[in-house]
């Protein structure tokens, strides 16, 4: 759904002397983003918003933290997102001309998904700073407009032994019987808010989570989720060039996706926020 007529559009803003100020979403000088983090919100509600603002906030390194204002640059930030509408802010911390810059980009949230196609990246991984969401964004959308030339709508990164680590912009997931299985965590990857609250909520169903290291190729007849912020859980239906052919229990999807939206919250309040 996109925003009403009457909401603000899409804006970008910089954080200078301590508020946002509206720029045009255009560079003079190459900027560097070195960390970034971004939420679907729906109606003035949002998930695990906590996590993300951990997320943005622990991966800027200290030296870098000491001369931003990070707490009221994010509380400005979550003040200035309408409360109506379907958003997909975006925070950023990053450099240009050598200085550190905290950008806020208003945007309207794409059409969601329930379920989606995958194919296997079979070139080098581009990734430079594979924990840190934000200095690799460009090359992992660089890889989903690849997928999606061929058909997919995910490109997925596996080790140079062929294991899986993670989609371009998503966390793999998968059904071992009753068993909720993740990627082994000793894998470089992005630590992904929407797989840390599904293993919780796992963990609070008292379904069991394993860690494995697992190919393509021997998820074959099992169920497969891929997990992110924007979509939640989407079913993968097809394995492009599979194996694997994926399965789904009937209803399971839906009882997931139904528990993930019983844990949106209301944005809180703040000074100067849009909250009509």
């Amino acid at each position: 759904m996109s925003a009403p007529s009457s909401a603000p559009v899409a804006t970008t803003s910089l954080w200078q002397r301590g508020e946002l100020v509206a720029r045009e979403d255009c560079d003079i000088a190459p900027a560097i983003v070195e960390v970034a983090d971004s939420w679907l919100v729906e109606e003035g509600a949002v998930r695990g918003l906590d996590l993300h603002r951990e997320r943005f906030l622990t991966s800027i390194p200290r030296s870098r933290a000491r001369d931003l204002d990070l707490e009221a640059f994010w509380d400005a930030a979550i003040a200035s997102i309408p409360r109506h509408g379907t958003w997909f802010p975006r925070v950023e911390l990053r450099e240009q001309l050598g200085a550190p810059q905290l950008l806020f980009r208003l945007r309207e949230a794409p059409a969601l998904q329930r379920s989606l196609v995958l194919t296997t990246h079979t070139g080098r991984d581009p990734r430079t700073t594979p924990t840190v969401k934000g200095p690799d964004l460009a090359s992992m959308v660089r890889l989903r407009t690849e997928a999606q030339r061929r058909g997919a709508d995910e490109a997925v990164l596996v080790t140079a032994d062929g294991h899986v680590v993670e989609g371009s912009t998503t966390s793999i997931v998968w059904w071992e019987g009753g068993t909720l299985a993740v990627v082994d965590r000793a894998l470089p990857r992005i630590p992904s808010t929407t797989e840390r609250t599904v293993v919780a909520l796992a963990t609070a169903l008292g379904v069991p989570v394993e860690e494995r290291r697992v190919r393509p190729e021997e998820l074959d007849g099992l169920e497969v989720w891929a997990l992110n912020a924007l979509h939640g859980i989407r079913i993968v239906t097809a394995w492009q060039g599979g194996p694997p052919a994926t399965a789904e229990e009937p209803g399971r999807l839906s009882r997931w996706r139904l528990r993930l939206d019983a844990l949106r919250r209301p944005l809180p309040e703040g000074k100067g926020g849009t909250a009509a």
